[in-house]
């Protein structure tokens, strides 16, 4: 096996740094804008980011421009490791969150969509920080790194080492024959969604800096929120919240499958054997949930502060879907404590934190597709009991699927589950209770944010000890990048030259 070209990869972690830092400034003229008294220090680490970006590009400008699959991996895990330590920098220079963990934690909760906060009074945030914060939740949604590949080709360089290692989902669907084509119209997608939302939240009575974040958050399905009560900030203006659900579908459902409606392409989407699913188990689960709401529950009690409105069954419908939604797209926004429901309520939302949405999409979990297939194979398996030496493949949208991508998703399932298997054991071993500890591991894992016990939709992860922030930010990035692209480096043979 050939060397690591190291220089490339330094090379582009430098490019990396000079996207962050240059977003970076976005921030800064909110800053300048509100007057929130952190100019001078969100300046300096957005001057300080693209000095260090500027630094690595330069000093490795002699690099051989070929990028292999190796060099790829390094790149995606190591640039999101990146991203996160330069991400805290605002955080840390104005001191709005104390403590480098913290700080760190609440990063890379942002870039990989997470939602997991350490802020007990979001509100007190110099409006500079939050929309920093959403910001970050808008980059890791549909990845920097694909952002990075559409820039590639200018240096020289070509990108679909990093698209097949940091592409959503088990498949990364090429709408272009050219890689770079496809990043720039998925990037173009995912910001008409956000601007489009963000006018339609406006019309609807949120004001515009919350109207932006919110959109920013939602797009990305991360779930930070400007306000304390997240969207239960909002549950006596129910339009703003069915702009959400309705942005949160979009979300969770493929890029690609947006493409091909805008292109007029409606019957493809409609024949889709993963979005009738994802589809399916929203209806589904909404009906559910909205009944036991209705005639079991007192959403009065578990919507926060603010009283039912448009009527009892409106109210439980709402927020049925509202948390569903949420769950199912690991966006983790809150409209109700959903664990004040009923049991039977609270083990339904722990179950499909497993769910996820859609491949290609930014949402987090094991994804719709992974779920089908895996279904498929189980059934194929039962009937080739009874005929042994039949020939039956699994199908996907009509087609066979190679046996080996079978393997691999039941090798990615399996990897999942001692994924989670671990790192709530790593939870209880730091003290955590038995709801705690499976909540918290299942949602660092699935990006989703609000979890169970004293991590509930209500709590936050302030009460984790150091030690387990740092473990549940590591849950996280592998969870982002779906488990392969982080483990494989911790491989010995990964690292051989030979």
């Amino acid at each position: 096996m050939p060397k690591l070209n190291y220089k490339i990869i330094l090379h582009i972690m430098g490019l990396l740094l000079l996207f962050n830092g240059g977003f970076m400034f976005t921030a800064v003229f909110v800053s300048w804008f509100y007057d929130d008294g952190v100019t001078l220090q969100v300046s300096s680490a957005a001057f300080l980011t693209c000095f260090l970006g500027t630094l690595l590009m330069f000093t490795t400008r002699g690099h051989s421009k070929e990028l292999k699959k190796r060099e790829g991996y390094i790149i995606v895990t190591f640039g999101w490791i990146i991203m996160a330590l330069s991400g805290t920098l605002p955080y840390v220079m104005s001191e709005a969150i104390p403590g480098f963990t913290n700080a760190f934690f609440e990063t890379m909760s942002g870039y990989t969509t997470t939602g997991a906060s350490i802020l007990n009074d979001i509100e007190s945030v110099p409006k500079s920080l939050l929309f920093w914060r959403s910001l970050t939740h808008w980059l890791g949604g549909m990845g920097i790194i694909v952002l990075a590949i559409a820039i590639l080709p200018l240096l020289g360089i070509g990108g679909m080492q990093l698209f097949a290692a940091e592409a959503p989902g088990p498949n990364a669907d090429k709408l272009k024959p050219r890689i770079t084509d496809t990043a720039k119209r998925l990037w173009l997608i995912y910001f008409s969604y956000t601007v489009a939302q963000t006018i339609l939240l406006k019309v609807a009575g949120m004001g515009m800096f919350d109207a932006v974040n919110h959109s920013l958050s939602t797009m990305a399905t991360g779930g930070f929120s400007t306000k304390n009560l997240s969207m239960a900030f909002w549950n006596d203006q129910p339009l703003i919240q069915y702009i959400v659900i309705v942005f949160m579908f979009l979300a969770g459902t493929n890029f690609v499958l947006s493409y091909f409606a805008f292109k007029g392409r409606i019957q493809k989407v409609l024949h889709d054997d993963e979005f009738k699913w994802y589809l399916t188990f929203i209806i589904v689960f909404t009906a559910v949930v909205s009944l036991i709401i209705y005639y079991q529950a007192d959403v009065s009690l578990s919507s926060i502060e603010h009283p039912m409105v448009w009527g009892a069954a409106e109210s439980a419908f709402r927020h049925g879907l509202f948390q569903v939604l949420a769950i199912i797209t690991t966006t983790g926004f809150v409209s109700a404590d959903y664990t004040m429901w009923t049991p039977f309520l609270t083990v339904f939302f722990f179950g499909i934190m497993f769910l996820g949405g859609s491949a290609g999409s930014t949402a987090g979990g094991v994804k719709v597709m992974r779920h089908i297939i895996m279904i498929r194979n189980g059934m194929s398996e039962f009937k080739r009991s009874l005929h042994p030496n039949a020939i039956l493949p699994v199908r996907y949208n009509g087609k066979a699927i190679n046996q080996g991508i079978v393997f691999n998703i039941l090798g990615f399932f399996i990897l999942y589950m001692l994924a989670f298997i671990t790192g709530a054991l790593v939870f209880g071993f730091m003290g955590m209770d038995f709801m705690s500890a499976i909540g918290g591991a299942a949602s660092s894992l699935g990006n989703i944010g609000p979890a169970l016990g004293s991590l509930g939709p209500v709590n936050n992860y302030d009460g984790l000890p150091d030690a387990g922030k740092w473990w549940s930010a590591f849950l996280m990035l592998i969870g982002r990048l779906e488990l392969f692209t982080v483990l494989i480096l911790l491989t010995p043979f990964f690292w051989r030259n030979r």
